[in-house]
């Protein structure tokens, strides 16, 4: 079975068109749940109206797919609590 951690590592891999840099690194995956059935993640996105929400998506489920094990990957977005970026990020982007 699949571990978070390895998840996280590969959805590394899915930049955010706007801002340049990979969704786990701004924050975006709130939690993955791995079971027997396949892999459950739970998102945000920046902003409710962001552009590229579907290509998110849509690199997300790509990279899992990918994963020898995966099995079926269901992405849910939620804005609940909206994002903020991380202090690293803040630092990076000079928010």
């Amino acid at each position: 079975m699949l571990s978070e951690k390895e998840i996280l590592e590969k959805l590394k891999n899915v930049k955010d068109p706007e801002v340049g840099m990979d969704i786990v690194v701004l924050g975006l995956i709130r939690k993955i749940t791995v079971d027997d059935d396949g892999v459950e993640v739970l998102m945000t996105l920046t902003s409710p109206f962001c552009p590229f929400a579907d290509k998110l998506v849509l690199g997300v489920e790509t990279e899992i797919k990918k994963m020898e094990g995966s099995g079926d990957v269901r992405v849910e977005i939620t804005f609940d609590p909206p994002w903020e970026p991380p202090e690293e990020v803040r630092a990076m982007m000079q928010i």
